[in-house]
């Protein structure tokens, strides 16, 4: 079996049960999404799909622990690949990547890969996959802090009172100021054609709650 095969069976089983939207399927999309820009932008193919396939292996222990899943997943990768066999200067690339990949971390992706990387995962959080992923994530969050007492602070939009309201305000932080922060031209052209559906998503939701209070 190849690297990214054995990778790909090592990160499906440390991500069984992952309960928010940090996935296999969030995984996989993510590895596509960096081949379908790979194919205009350039870059070596496997790092992009290591760092991909590893770029979140560590948001289970950010779920358990706190602090930042993009460090214990590079910390996680390095001795995953190092474990077998992967050169120092492959694993030194992926890491890099996957530690600049975090979207509310605000970091420099320095190389091709790591800029498509960041891309990818960001895409991820648009369209109607977007939408769903979010109101997912968000009943994980408020679950995850009546259970375990868990708060993520990066995300305190999931835990308002009224579910609405933290979706608004989730929709005003993040989607739609996505796109400014992309680094490649395919990536945006991509971010284009998702958007729209969200925004037209919101405008109905909007529609939909405001006759809802007028009624009410």
């Amino acid at each position: 079996m190849d690297l990214i095969e054995t990778t790909r069976q090592f990160v499906a089983k440390v991500l069984a049960g992952e309960p928010s939207t940090h996935d296999m399927s969030h995984i996989e999309r993510v590895e596509n999404t960096c081949i379908r820009i790979h194919e205009k932008e350039g870059g070596d193919l496997q790092v992009l799909r290591l760092a991909a396939l590893l770029h979140d292996v560590g948001i289970v222990k950010e779920h358990e622990e706190g602090g930042n899943h993009a460090q214990y997943s590079a910390e996680i990768a390095r001795e995953f690949l190092n474990d077998n066999g992967a050169e120092a200067e492959l694993i030194d690339h992926v890491a890099s990547c996957i530690l600049s990949h975090r979207f509310s971390r605000g970091m420099q992706a320095q190389t091709i890969e790591a800029k498509i990387l960041q891309d990818a995962d960001r895409i991820d959080a648009l369209g109607a996959v977007g939408i769903f992923r979010s109101l997912v994530s968000m009943g994980a969050l408020r679950t995850l802090k009546q259970t375990i007492g868990t708060v993520k602070e990066t995300s305190m939009n999931a835990y308002t009172e009224d579910p609405f309201d933290g979706f608004y305000e989730y929709m005003e932080k993040k989607p739609f100021k996505i796109k400014d922060r992309l680094n490649t031209e395919t990536a945006k052209e991509i971010a284009d054609q998702r958007l729209t559906i969200m925004q037209t998503y919101l405008e109905q939701l909007k529609e939909e709650t405001t006759q809802e209070r007028d009624n009410g």
